[in-house]
């Protein structure tokens, strides 16, 4: 008997790759590694006793001693049976748990002094009811788990010894070998009880599972068996009633239209084969009528139809110049593109970008590109859309789509749904957009970017005369004679009612006016010959710039004007914001502290580094500016921007933060007439910026007089319009110097 074999301190190892052998089973083991069969024979020669360790990584090779786990069992070699291929089968005897105190590397193999562990329990109540808990569960287990025989129950139950039971129960728990370790490594009996009753109790919740999902499967598959003959003897019926012909004329009717359908080759056959299948399905089943939708989805698309291109380079620019006021570039794109057709007849369709502000008509002037080339116009929002599924199709099994805009895939785009290829190559795409920030590289690199920019003042003046009065008069059913706009009105309601880089509301405040003037003309019918004449169906009306607050109200917004006085530590900066220019007013307060840096009215993180950038360029040239030197370690510093609740961001104000900063030093004012715009950096070197149309319309409705730009936006500023620089000096700038000679108020410097 195993209690009666006398056990060394000393053995050699046998690795084993996937197995946790427990003292007491008798398992066996397949050994092949020639290191272990080395190590075999060596125990064999003596006690014909070895150790059993398990691997870390079951895939190692030849582990070493770090990868092996330092608790196993002494085993005695029971009988060796050599197979045909040279594997050995070893039936081994577990005796005892072993701790590793040393390992010893031989040459072929490793050895080991161990240190044996104490199987001696002392009686307690808790250990006894962890034992009965865990004959319960295990006897459930075995219930649930048809691979364990139900001998096993009757075996563990006729064990004396807690430790032999529990060690039983553990070799016929089927878990990973890692699992089963650390129940062996476990050598306190009521933790390795415990271990085994959280993981009994998890396998019985799995069991259960398993158990009512192949009840599930069985009664479902009794279920479409009956089904299937219930489905036969209804066919059967059918046919005596002479029902089953309605099928059989509609399967005829879906193979005439496939064949008109003129689709492609590979297309035909798919069709054909989904045909087949609808021929031996039941008409009333669930999956007929998938078939039936997918066949008519592949049969509603237009494989050989396409709409001719108007190629009229003429007419397409006439109407492109009737929907659309100005938008020059995109409209000489689309007119190249028509250009470019004439001559080669077959090109891919281009992938257009529109990105400008809301409002600007990007999607309009889709719209009007679909109308000048005379094709059909299908508009699809993507807002929102985060799954390639949208555009691209769930699968009809349902088990960032870029194909669809890359003019070198899209001749075979396959959908989900259809799992056939089409071709979209020769569909024009237009996306839009209100900025590029937040358009995924991958996508941005496949399209060509065409940008609106937020429209001038005489730009919105003309967009109203000419699109949206008129618009707006045949929608509100007023004739053109009753109701006219002045030009001082239409800059008022502008400038005052609306702050947008687009137009979409100024439509909504002519459409204001036009509801409270149709009620006055509705009105003034009805009173015809009791009133006056003048609110008749006769009447008109000529809006003022007076007459503007009594239709709209009280200005929604407050026109920005230059400041009253040139002023110390404020200068004027000029910003970009989405809904057009902006002017800014920087101000800076010196007080006396420790250096502190204070920065307020809801700056982003990149202005603020443009502000602490300012301040080191200016510590930098203190000495030249008569300031001292050391000015920082006792002056706080707070850097204000008014309209505190507005967020404001971008490196465009860091000229105007170092011109204020640097007129508070030097108690020199700054112009209250001049405006400025420039990225700076420590070396006092100004950096070009963005949005230079409308930040210099900004500038004109405030009033100011000179504008100093980064020299770098020399070529932008070629591009103006010439009625936006109307009235105004510009000067361009390349060192902060440049820009502090025309900022300050002319005095003496020292």
């Amino acid at each position: 008997m195993a209690e009666a074999v006398q056990i060394p301190s000393r053995f050699p190892v046998l690795p084993l790759r996937d197995q946790v052998m427990f003292p007491n089973m008798v398992v066996p083991i397949l050994v092949m590694r020639e290191k272990s069969i080395q190590a075999l024979e060596d125990a064999m020669m003596g006690e014909q006793l070895i150790l059993l360790l398990l691997q870390k990584d079951p895939a190692q090779d030849e582990p070493g001693s770090k990868d092996l786990y330092r608790v196993g069992v002494v085993a005695r070699i029971m009988q060796v049976l050599k197979l045909p291929n040279g594997v050995l089968r070893v039936l081994f005897e577990g005796l005892a748990r072993a701790s590793v105190t040393r390992f010893i590397a031989g040459k072929a193999f490793l050895k080991a002094n161990v240190k044996m562990v104490s199987e001696e329990v002392t009686p307690s109540s808790e250990l006894d009811a962890h034992l009965r808990k865990l004959m319960d569960y295990f006897t459930e287990y075995v219930k649930l788990n048809r691979q364990i025989p139900d001998e096993v129950l009757m075996a563990v139950g006729n064990l004396e010894t807690p430790r032999r039971l529990a060690d039983t129960v553990a070799a016929y728990i089927m878990q990973k070998a890692p699992i089963k370790q650390e129940i062996l490594e476990a050598l306190d009996l009521n933790e390795q009880l415990e271990k085994m009753i959280r993981i009994l109790a998890s396998e019985r919740e799995i069991l259960e599972i398993e158990q009512k999902i192949d009840g599930q499967v069985r009664g479902a598959i009794q279920k479409n068996q009956r089904e299937f003959y219930l489905h036969e003897q209804i066919k059967a019926i059918r046919q005596e009633l002479g029902e089953e012909g309605d099928t059989a004329d509609e399967i005829a009717e879906l193979e005439k239209q496939i064949a008109a359908a003129k689709m492609p080759e590979e297309v035909g056959k798919k069709a054909h084969a989904e045909l087949n299948r609808l021929k031996k399905m039941y008409p009333m089943s669930p999956e007929s009528t998938v078939v039936r939708n997918y066949l008519d989805w592949l049969i509603a698309l237009p494989w050989q139809k396409q709409t001719e291109d108007n190629l009229d380079l003429a007419a397409a620019q006439k109407i492109l110049d009737e929907d659309h006021y100005g938008l020059k570039e995109p409209k000489e794109r689309i007119v190249e593109y028509l250009a470019v057709v004439n001559l080669v007849k077959k090109i891919k369709g281009p992938i257009l970008c529109l990105v400008g502000p809301p409002g600007t008509g990007k999607t309009s002037l889709g719209k009007s590109v679909a109308r000048a080339l005379n094709r059909k116009f299908i508009q699809m929002s993507l807002g929102g859309v985060r799954d390639e599924a949208e555009i691209r199709g769930h699968r009809r099994t349902y088990i960032g789509s870029l194909e669809v805009l890359d003019p070198e895939q899209n001749s075979t785009f396959n959908d989900h749904y259809l799992e056939v290829d089409f071709d979209l190559s020769e569909t024009m795409f237009i996306t839009t957009a209100n900025v590029m920030q937040s358009i995924p590289p991958p996508l941005l690199d496949r399209m060509e970017v065409i940008r609106l920019p937020g429209y001038l003042e005489h730009e919105k003046l003309k967009i109203a005369q000419k699109f949206l009065i008129p618009k707006q008069l045949k929608e509100h059913g007023i004739k053109k004679k009753q109701l006219r706009f002045t030009d001082g009105a239409l800059r008022r309601i502008i400038r005052s009612y609306t702050a947008e880089a687009g137009v979409r509301n100024l439509q909504r405040e002519i459409a204001a006016i036009c509801r409270k003037v149709a009620r006055k003309l509705v009105e003034g019918q009805k009173a015809e010959g009791k009133k006056s004449e003048t609110l008749g169906k006769n009447a008109s009306f000529i809006i003022h710039t007076r007459d503007v607050e009594t239709y709209l109200g009280l200005p929604k917004m407050e026109e920005k004007q230059k400041a009253a006085e040139d002023q110390i530590g404020v200068a004027t900066g000029l910003a970009w914001t989405q809904n057009g220019g902006d002017i800014l007013s920087i101000e800076v307060n010196l007080l006396k502290g420790k250096g502190d840096l204070t920065l307020t009215g809801k700056l982003g993180d990149v202005m603020q580094e443009s502000a602490r950038a300012a301040l080191s360029y200016i510590r930098s040239v203190a000495d030249r500016w008569g300031i001292e030197e050391d000015f920082y370690e006792k002056t706080d510093v707070h850097i204000h921007v008014p309209e505190g609740a507005i967020p404001k961001d971008g490196p465009s104000a860091g000229v105007t933060i170092a011109t204020a900063l640097l007129s508070a030093l030097t108690n020199r004012a700054v112009r209250r007439d001049v405006a400025m715009t420039g990225e700076i950096t420590l070396r006092g070197t100004v950096l070009a910026i963005g949005g230079l149309n409308e930040k210099v319309l900004a500038a004109q409705r405030a009033g100011l007089h000179t504008i100093i730009l980064p020299r770098k936006n020399a070529n932008a500023l070629k591009e103006l319009p010439e009625e936006l620089k109307e009235g105004l000096e510009f000067v361009l700038a390349h060192h902060i110097d440049d820009v502090l000679e025309v900022a300050f108020v002319e005095s003496s410097k020292e």
